[in-house]
Formats: C-alpha cells, sequence, structure tokens
C-alpha cells in the first residue's frame, strides 16, 4: 500500500529541528567540558547563532502558526488542549532562556549578582534548556505537525511559511548556512528555494555558506 502523501512540505520545519537537536548536543558537550566557568560557552558565535535562530523560529510560530490553529480546531477542545501545552512550553523555554542570559551577563542590565549565581546555576539551566528543548521539539513532531496536515487551510500554511522566512531573514547570511550544515543535498535546495530569491543563490553558495564553515561557532577548534 503507498503512504498517503502530505498536504503541505514541512521540509523548512524538519530541518530547523534537526539544526536545534544537532546544537544542542553541541551544547552540551562543550558545557561539560568548558573548564572552571563554563558561563563562557555561551558568549560564543555558536550561542549567538543558536539563540537567534531558536527566537525566529518560535516568535514564527507564536504570532502565525498557532493562531491559524487555534482557529481551525475551534470546536475540538483536546486538540486546542494538546496545543496550549505546546505554546506553554515556548513559555518556559523562553524564561530559560531569559535566565540563562541574566546569568552570563548578556540580558539587559548587566548580570545577575548573588549567591546562586555561579557555575553550578548555568550547569543546571543549559541541562534543563537541552532537555526542554528536545522534549519539545518530539513533541511538535507528534503533535503539532499532524494537525498542520488535517486541520490547516492552504493561504494559512503559507502565511506561517512567509513570517517565518521574514523573520529569518535579517540574519540570513549566517542562519541559512547555520541551518542546513550536514543536510542532505534535496533538503539543501528545497530550504534555499522556499527561503531565498533565487537570484540570491549564488551568494549563498559563493559567501555566505564560506563564511559559515570558517566559523569557530563553539571555540573547539585549535588555534
Amino acid at each position: 500500500m503507498t503512504a498517503k502523501a502530505d498536504r503541505f512540505d514541512m521540509t523548512v520545519s524538519y530541518a530547523m529541528h534537526n539544526a536545534f537537536r544537532r546544537e544542542l548536543h553541541s551544547l552540551a558537550r562543550v558545557t561539560t567540558r568548558a573548564g572552571p566557568d563554563p558561563r563562557n560557552v555561551l558568549r560564543t558565535a555558536g550561542w549567538k547563532l543558536f539563540r537567534r535562530a531558536l527566537h525566529a523560529h518560535h516568535a514564527a510560530e507564536d504570532d502565525a502558526l498557532w493562531p491559524s490553529l487555534r482557529e481551525a480546531l475551534r470546536g475540538r477542545p483536546f486538540s486546542l488542549a494538546r496545543l496550549e501545552v505546546i505554546e506553554a512550553e515556548h513559555a518556559v523555554l523562553a524564561r530559560l532562556l531569559e535566565a540563562i542570559d541574566r546569568a552570563t551577563g548578556q540580558a539587559p542590565g548587566g548580570p545577575e549578582v548573588g549567591p546562586e549565581v555561579g557555575p553550578d546555576l548555568f550547569s543546571e539551566l543549559t541541562g534543563s534548556l537541552v532537555t526542554g528543548l528536545r522534549g519539545h521539539l518530539r513533541h511538535e513532531e507528534e503533535t503539532v505537525f499532524p494537525l498542520v496536515q488535517t486541520v490547516l487551510g492552504e493561504e494559512q500554511w503559507n502565511h506561517f511559511g512567509r513570517v517565518h522566512a521574514q523573520r529569518i531573514e535579517p540574519d540570513a547570511a549566517r542562519i541559512l548556512p547555520w541551518l542546513l550544515d550536514g543536510a542532505a543535498e534535496r533538503t539543501v535546495a528545497a530550504v534555499l528555494t522556499q527561503l531565498l530569491p533565487e537570484s540570491v543563490h549564488r551568494t549563498y553558495t559563493d559567501r555566505w555558506q564560506p563564511a559559515y564553515a570558517a566559523l569557530d561557532r563553539w571555540g573547539t577548534r585549535s588555534p
């Protein structure tokens, strides 16, 4: 029996999730090996890229995907409850990121001070982020992605795609090579087609990707 084809192409969403999983693995690894003060890890280019990409992705879902799904799920209280749990996970992850930024002095107003702020707290917060985001990505794929395929309208899905591309656009030169790091060729082709005008594809290949490849994201390369 032939499997039923999905209504919507979710290549970009899966590629983004896989990129987050890759970076969570790197974050967990380098935090463990970061020496006496692991907070230095979050002053790296790798953290900044991860942070920007996660903010862009979650902002697009908050602004364009969840409202459309809530509208489409009217009269389906159990499915709405499942969606509300996903939205609550976003809020928890946002608070974790804010706490990490405050503990490392990257939030407005300078670093937190006090006896509880130190390497141990930082390790606990980053561990919670790794565990929480991994679970959230799996939860979205198991809960939200099937709902998108069954209840969302084509214009609603296309609207989310446009908003997602707009959120990425200001940092596209860094986020797109980051997103496609290690991806299969067909995934690279599909994502570039969906997120970049064809006239910019050569710029991606000739400039953005080499610049990204030269970046020591997590400070792990030997001098």
